[in-house]
């Protein structure tokens, strides 16, 4: 199996913060991965090194059979597909969702003069079905609920049959119905074997879906543990993790965590 992501002791520091200490990491193109930890674990940090946005100060990172430093990133970020906060506050809010979508085959935000074929606008149409919005192919991205941008924004990442898949907290400002409907989006992407491999992060165990078959536990910069998800979400890696005594279940292929009540 052939890696997508291949980290050896990368390290980011910034000044003298250390925001990633000493990562190992390895991610097959038939894995889909959770990384989990607290606000400041640096779990964007990684994200940014693995969609090729940031450099290691020290170590070296493997993406796609490159190595950042080596490679002219402008020909490697296409083949990675990512949604992030950031991203989203780039994209027009007058900008029609079929074009939000199908611009990303020239990687551009803000649809201008590019010439797109009939595949492109086929493609485009396909992913907006596969992602339950295809409803809203002409409406425009600001009248967009948050998780109808959140649908939109996954159907944009794979538009360019990327190699790789970031998602930065897609679960993020969404309400409990928002959450669920995009965990089983998520979670249907996560079966089918035509997906790249897929790396989620996330605050919450609730927002893995069923499906993502790895993990990282992120503390300080420093993992603590990785690998198949099942030996890595334990409620006593996720008390180390998160700095509190977890109480942790798995019913139906979903997680869920609550701190442990103390009793007198």
């Amino acid at each position: 199996m052939t890696a997508v992501l291949d980290f050896a002791e990368v390290t980011i520091r910034r000044g003298q913060a250390t925001l990633l200490d000493r990562v190992s990491w390895r991610v097959e193109e038939d894995e889909r991965w959770v990384i989990l930890g607290p606000n400041g674990a640096g779990k964007t940090t990684l994200l940014q090194v693995a969609s090729a946005q940031m450099h290691p100060t020290s170590g070296v990172a493997g993406i796609l059979d490159e190595v950042l430093g080596t490679v002219d990133v402008f020909e490697l970020r296409p083949r990675i597909g990512i949604t992030s906060a950031a991203l989203a506050e780039r994209i027009p809010r007058a900008e029609r969702v079929h074009d939000v979508v199908v611009s990303a085959s020239y990687a551009v935000v803000g649809r201008w003069r590019e010439a797109y074929d009939e595949l492109d606008h086929d493609r485009a149409t396909d992913l907006l079905t596969e992602v339950g919005v295809s409803h809203l192919v002409d409406r425009t991205f600001g009248t967009l609920s948050e998780g109808e941008r959140k649908r939109v924004q996954i159907a944009r990442a794979l538009m360019a049959d990327p190699e790789l898949l970031l998602l930065d907290e897609p679960a993020a400002g969404l309400d409990l119905g928002g959450r669920e409907d995009l965990v089983s989006t998520l979670s249907v992407l996560a079966a089918d074997p035509a997906s790249p491999a897929t790396v989620l992060v996330s605050h919450h165990v609730e927002e893995i879906p069923p499906g993502f078959s790895h993990a990282m536990l992120l503390r300080r910069g420093e993992i603590v543990s990785a690998g198949p998800i099942e030996e890595v979400v334990t409620a006593a890696n996720l008390s180390s993790t998160f700095g509190m005594p977890l109480v942790l279940s798995h019913e139906d292929g979903r997680w869920a965590a609550r701190r442990r009540t103390r009793h007198r």
